[in-house]
């Protein structure tokens, strides 16, 4: 172990351990993996949200992870029901109709209110790694130039929604990754310990899979990124809904929407999303101006590259 390698590990064991938290949101993806390794002695619990109706990859992983860390793990099966009770639920929290982060975030509602139900007041996620380790695949594309650049403007507008959601519910998230001294550390680390390769793949993430990778089996720390949505099996909700939605009611309900609401709805999954919005809230006004969403009039955040309430990308 070399000595950025032995520094990170270091840091984010002390700052882990720190955490007070006695359950830990699961995915048996290497972010996760990692905090519940290092608390692992700790009386902690894992839980993961598992979808009845939709196939997602999260289970063989947490179950894989658990064992080998030795730390009880709950699998919250969800049925299609819970599911859209969720999607109200989550709506209503984040206020917005964003495709991508509303299939994302019911993930987070549903391990979150079920933490709720049993009075969890704390959970450890592993938000942040894939902003602060450069995680996302998109990310491994860029050269080492244009990486620093990327990851500048995310560190300047990350936001998680677990956070909000976990808020709403009376529950506190900690956080790890996205601790100050672990964001300086990462700071002075050489570009090649975030983004490289092994066997010929690019990986980021690096220097967190090379430090860990003694701890870890070869198929979690060398797991490929996946969004939430496939691990846990939300993804499904694009193909149900393009199927559950008529083509001609599609087009009919789009143009009356662009019509009277002026908001320009892309998917059948988004059309859904958008009444569930409209029956709770007033739809987005108009703030004129390069700074407002062509395709639904919101105020767009400063640096971003899509539509928090719609997710227009690219803008």
């Amino acid at each position: 172990m070399n000595e950025f390698e032995k520094n990170v590990r270091e840091l984010l064991e002390e700052i882990t351990m720190q955490c007070d938290a006695n359950w830990i949101a699961f995915s048996g993806g290497l972010d996760s993996s990692i905090l519940g390794w290092i608390k692992k002695n700790q009386g902690l619990n894992a839980i993961t949200i598992i979808t009845k109706d939709f196939l997602g990859t999260d289970l063989e992983y947490s179950q894989i992870v658990g064992r080998h860390i030795g730390i009880p793990l709950e699998l919250k099966y969800v049925n299609i029901d819970e599911i859209f009770d969720a999607i109200k639920s989550t709506i209503k929290i984040l206020k917005n109709f964003n495709d991508i982060e509303i299939r994302n975030s019911i993930v987070s509602y549903l391990y979150l209110n079920a933490l709720k139900e049993k009075n969890v007041k704390k959970v450890i996620t592993g938000d942040g790694a894939d902003e602060i380790f450069a995680g996302y695949n998109f990310l491994i594309k860029k050269d080492h130039a244009e990486l620093k650049i990327e990851l500048e403007r995310m560190k300047k507008i990350m936001h998680f929604t677990s956070e909000k959601i976990a808020g709403e519910l009376g529950i506190s998230v900690q956080m790890p990754y996205i601790d100050d001294n672990i964001i300086k550390l990462v700071e002075t680390l050489p570009i090649n310990h975030l983004v490289n390769e092994n066997n010929g793949i690019k990986f980021g993430k690096w220097i967190l899979r090379k430090t860990f990778e003694n701890d870890l089996p070869p198929s979690i720390i060398w797991r490929e990124k996946t969004p939430m949505q496939d691990g846990s099996g939300t993804g499904g909700l694009t193909k149900m809904f393009d199927s559950v939605i008529t083509n001609d009611i599609f087009n009919e309900k789009i143009k009356k929407i662009k019509s009277e609401d002026n908001i320009t709805i892309r998917t059948k999954e988004s059309l859904h999303y958008y009444e569930v919005y409209k029956e709770n809230f007033k739809i987005p006004g108009s703030h004129g101006g390069k700074n407002s969403c062509l395709d639904c009039n919101a105020e767009l955040a400063i640096d971003s590259k899509f539509c928090r309430m719609c997710g227009k990308f690219p803008l």
